[in-house]
């Protein structure tokens, strides 16, 4: 199989300007009437319905403000709609939140009006945080995205996974309240795949396995996960070898049946095979093995960052049900660092 892949969805990539934000997102005043196959509906589920990209909860939250009555008077979320029902309201636009948009620059491997495909390159954070106040992928989307409809009342991408700073490969993320809760809600029930390829240490006396092992908080270093029987949460692992190099190294391909924080890391840790170049989870070769150029420890040791990739996510359309799959290709530094290990 080669390293650099393509992209692959049923919903074809277009560099034609994304849609418009829609009614909602601009305060304009709506009015609907229930009708008679739609009595006995929640509330919250009834606006839902009548208002694309705005989530049951987000609807929910809505009611519960008074932004949206009942003929003129405030109900439940649950209140149970009746033919001849007037539902009218004012959805508020976005607030902004204390976020900078900037100008930096996505890969960008699909993008509509519900949700945008990136390559996230290693050494990208993903959201603001302590000691990453900007230059953040949300600082990104904040620019890139001018149709941002808003999650959950404020104009932020609606972010449903997450990769480490220094782990590259594939995202999606939401672009309205209803699309995250969609794609929230496959992320819970696990309808989404996600393959990784990862280069780690050692050779695995097996072609392919699963580890199947509970992640939690380090007992001692709360900073870091582990394998925490009996108090962590379960996590399973299928992994396959994809290449070996000698006794030095292998690719890996795993494929994630549960989404824990650090799973890979921690899982190749606890089998011995821990991530080349992780600073947290795996180890660096000694100094006597590192000391002759050209060796393959000596290579190994060059890698700047833990050598895990992304590979490809596929998940159904939050909007039409389309299922998608995306690749991204392997980054320069992996396939150079995979190209000298080949080398005789």
């Amino acid at each position: 199989m080669p390293l650099k892949s393509r992209l692959f969805s049923p919903l074809k990539k277009t560099n034609s300007k994304p849609p418009q934000p829609s009614v909602q997102a601009e305060s304009e005043r709506f009015e609907r009437h229930v009708s008679a196959v739609e009595a006995g509906i929640r509330l919250d589920s009834f606006i839902a319905d009548h208002l694309p990209g705005v989530s049951r909860s987000r609807a929910a939250a809505l009611v519960r403000q008074g932004a949206i009555q009942v003929d003129g008077a405030s109900r439940k979320p649950s209140y149970k709609v009746t033919p001849g029902d007037t539902i009218a309201g004012c959805i508020p636009p976005p607030t902004i939140p204390d976020l900078m948009p900037e100008p930096l620059p996505l890969d960008v491997l699909f993008e509509d009006e519900s949700l945008i495909v990136i390559a996230k390159p290693a050494g990208l954070v993903v959201h603001p945080a302590a000691g990453h106040a900007d230059g953040t992928l949300v600082n990104a989307l904040l620019h890139h995205c001018p149709d941002l409809a808003g999650i959950g009342g404020e104009r932020r991408p609606g972010i449903v996974h997450r990769l480490d700073k220094d782990t590259s490969g594939v995202m999606v993320v939401a672009k309205n309240d209803a699309a995250h809760q969609a794609l929230s809600d496959q992320f819970k029930a696990r309808h989404i795949q996600k393959r990784y390829l990862a280069l780690v240490w050692g050779s695995p006396g097996e072609n392919c396995g699963t580890i199947d092992l509970p992640i939690g908080r380090h007992p001692v270093d709360r900073k870091r996960m582990a394998v925490v029987p009996g108090r962590g949460r379960s996590a399973c692992t299928l992994w396959f070898v994809r290449e070996r190099f000698g006794g030095y190294a292998t690719l890996l391909t795993l494929d994630l049946k549960t989404g824990r924080t650090h799973q890979i890391r921690v899982h190749c840790q606890a089998i011995r095979h821990p991530i080349i170049g992780d600073p947290v989870y795996g180890r660096r070769p000694s100094r006597s093995q590192v000391r002759h150029p050209g060796s393959a420890h000596h290579i190994l040791g060059q890698a700047e960052r833990q050598m895990l990739h992304a590979a490809r996510l596929c998940f159904a359309h939050p909007l039409t049900g389309a299922k998608m799959t995306f690749e991204a290709p392997l980054p320069e530094d992996m396939v150079i660092l995979i190209e000298q290990l080949r080398m005789p």
